[in-house]
This record gives structure tokens, sequence and C-alpha cells, in this order.
């Protein structure tokens, strides 16, 4: 009977798709007037409707879960902490924030284990199977992922299928971390199971939001049925408070320009990180995919934080600019002009984005080539192994050759190293966005 109610919904959703590109019509008008048409349904139009409810029927079979187990009990969903800022100064306390905040803390590059996942306290991602269950939230994007709860409540989000960002962000989390600037926690998972899962989540809640039907399809999954997914990636966000005001979600490259001058030092810090990022082609800059969290305890505030931390979140868009093509990789440039040490990625979709050009400091490149060079040719090349890079291509040309990858990279360590002194750092500006 499930069967059978998933089918007719797919047959709406199908007549509703194409009725609201035309004559948008509520949801229970469609459905009466669905209902009636029956009765005067052509021969031809009988066969055709049978053969279409025939393929909704097996389509859906395919698409529920029909495994089943008892799953094991999960907390309640813990929600993603924000630091507390009354509506009225949220945007000040932001700009305070992103001015004063740390972009890199002190790590030893050469203790890192660049193929391994990330140490996991809580021993949930650590298994050859995770269990989860599943959470309905919006499709937003376009990579394959959606939300799930682990059992003592966090929530985690999880991305799957064979697609280039996961193999791309798992290299850069790791590469980023082992640096010292701040990454999301990527976890490469052999398998997971998904409780209250359809086959293809985020495909279906992307068509189902479409004409508002997501919850009264999901919520007809069983809580104890499954699906399970092959080698997924799972994302744990960098530990802090996020730091958001109204229309000010993440932060701009160009923002990293303005800095309060007690924190001048961390200049050089800043074009660490800019230079880190012409590294790995992260061309896919726009705010939204950069993070502001603050470090203390949320319930310090409301008001300014005191550790405020600025990191990328989001380094799907690496190793490209095509993502994880070796050919384009190796043609990317780290300097635009390597006599006034300028950077750019023009040369990248959309122009650049949200990074502008900039002459990176002597400090800036001193940093990032110090941590470079700690790190080991083996680790270079575990880097790209542990990253599934041969199992993407599926083992086929110089992309499934991880110490083409390695050396890529080398090559461009040098380009960072090797020259002469980069200028010294330029100018500090202290402005708001609110200036803009």
């Amino acid at each position: 009977m499930r069967v059978v109610e998933a089918s007719f919904v797919l047959l709406l959703l199908r007549f509703a798709m194409r009725a609201r590109l035309a004559h948008p019509v509520p949801s229970s008008a469609l459905a009466q007037a669905l209902l009636r048409s029956q009765n005067v349904i052509s021969a031809r139009s009988r066969i055709a409707f049978g053969t279409y409810v025939a393929a909704s029927t097996a389509f859906t079979v395919w698409l529920l879960p029909w495994r089943r187990e008892p799953p094991p009990a999960f907390q309640p969903p813990r929600g993603e902490q924000v630091w507390p800022a009354d509506p009225e100064h949220a945007l000040a306390v932001r700009d305070l924030a992103l001015r004063q905040a740390k972009v890199w803390r002190h790590t030893d590059p050469r203790a890192a284990d660049l193929g391994a996942n990330p140490a996991d306290p809580s021993g949930a991602l650590s298994g050859d199977l995770v269990r989860c269950r599943y959470l309905s939230t919006g499709a937003h994007g376009t990579t394959a992922k959606f939300a799930c709860v682990l059992p003592d409540g966090e929530v985690v989000k999880v991305k799957y299928g064979h697609t280039d960002e996961i193999h791309a962000e798992i290299a850069a989390t790791r590469l980023f971390t082992a640096l010292g600037f701040g990454a999301d926690r990527m976890y490469f998972v052999p398998r997971l199971r998904c409780y209250g899962c359809v086959r293809a989540p985020f495909y279906t809640v992307w068509a189902l939001d479409f004409i508002h039907a997501r919850d009264l399809v999901l919520r007809r999954v069983p809580d104890d049925e499954y699906a399970d997914f092959d080698w997924v990636a799972i994302e744990r966000r960098f530990e802090g408070a996020t730091i958001e005001a109204p229309d000010r979600e993440g932060w701009a490259f160009f923002e990293l320009d303005d800095i309060d001058e007690a924190t001048a030092i961390a200049d050089g810090e800043r074009d660490a990180l800019r230079l880190a990022a012409v590294l790995l082609a992260h061309w896919d800059n726009k705010a939204a995919n950069q993070r502001l969290v603050c470090q203390d305890d949320p319930r310090a505030g409301p008001g300014p934080c005191a550790h405020p931390f600025a990191l990328i979140h989001d380094l799907g868009a690496t190793f490209g600019p095509n993502k994880v093509e070796l050919d384009h990789w190796k043609a990317a440039r780290i300097w635009a002009d390597r006599r006034t040490c300028r950077v750019s990625m023009r040369q990248f979709p959309y122009h650049g984005g949200t990074f502008t050009d900039r002459e990176i400091s002597e400090a800036g490149r001193r940093l990032l080539a110090n941590q470079l060079t700690a790190l080991s040719d083996r680790q270079l090349e575990s880097l790209f192994a542990g990253a599934r890079f041969r199992e993407f291509h599926d083992f086929k040309g110089e992309g499934a050759d991880v110490s083409a990858w390695a050396h890529t990279l080398r090559t461009k360590i040098r380009e960072i190293v090797e020259g002469s002194s980069c200028p010294a750092s330029g100018p500090i500006r202290a402005t708001s966005s609110a200036d803009r």
C-alpha cells in the first residue's frame, strides 16, 4: 500500500511540475481534478496512464528503502551553535570579530597523517559501518548531500555519490588542517546506514520541495527502514559558534583587508591564507563558503567575541579549477607577478569571485613556505591516496597516479619557496562592511 501511495505522489509531482510552470494550482485542487479526469480518459490515454503508473511504481520500489532492522537509540538532534547577538548590534559584532579574527594556529605538519581520517573522540565515525538517522532539511547547492543524526544527537552532513567534490574536499581539508588553517573535519567512511532515508535523498527532497510535499512523502518512511551509502564523506564542523548578521552569511576574501591595528601581527597569517587558497585554486570563494566563528562559550554572549576565527569551510571546488583535474591544476599559476608577489584568481570561474588581486607580504609567504616544506613526499602521496583520487579516476590515466599529484604539489611548493623576498605588509585599513 505504501508503494502505491508513493507512486501516486510521484504521479502528482509530474503533473504539478507541469502545471506550476504555467498556471500555479493548489495541490488539493490538482488532486481532485486528476481524480475526476479518470472518468473521461480515452483508451489510448488509459494505456499511457497505466504505463506511467507501472514505471512510477517500479521507480518507487527502487527509491524507497526495502531493508529494515531495529535502529539504535538516537538522542534528540543538537542544533548548530550560534554566537548570540541582538539584531541591532549583530552587524557591528560581526564586523569587529572579522577584523580581529585569527586565521591560523601553530601546527607541526610533520606529525600529520594526511592519509587518515581526523581524530574521532566519540568513536561514532570510526567503524566500517556508521549508523545515523535521517534529518529532513532543504536541498541546497549542487552536490548530493543530507543531514543525519548520530546516536549521541550530533548532527553531521553526509555527501554521497560519485562526485569530484568529495575527493577534493577530503584532500583540501586535511592539508589545510595540517598547515594550521581552519577547516571542517571530513571523514571518508566505507559505508553509512541511514535510517528513514530514501535511496536518493538530495534529489528527492529537491523535487518534493518544489511542490511543498516533502513532509507528506518522507514521513511515510518508517524509522526502522534504511538505505546504505558506500564511501561517503561525513562533515563535522570546525569548532566554534557561528557569527553572522542579517544578510551577512560568511565572509568575502576582500574583507580580510580590514584588520585592527591591535592584531596587525596577524596580517602575515592572512596573506598565508590567501596564498594557500591560490595554491588549491579555491575559486568558489563566495561569502557563504567561508565562515566566522567564536571559540568562546556562547553563554558568554551576547556581545563582542574575544576569540574569533575565520576559516574556509567549503573546499570542494579545489585541485582544478575543474575539481580534481590534474592537467588543469598543473596549469593554474601561483603568481600573477612573482617580482611583486601579486596573486590573482581572475583566470578562474567568476573572475576570482570575492578574491581580489593581492600582493602577498614576505611574512605571509614565509609562513606558508615553512609549513609546506615540512611535509615529506610520502605525506603528499598519502594525501591523494587517502582521498581516493585513484578510485575517482577508475585507476586510469595520469589523474589516477597519486605520485603525479604529489609531484605537482611539490612543484607548486617550490614556486612559493623559491625566488626573492616579497614586499613588506601593506597599509592597514579598518572599515566596516556597513560602509560598503
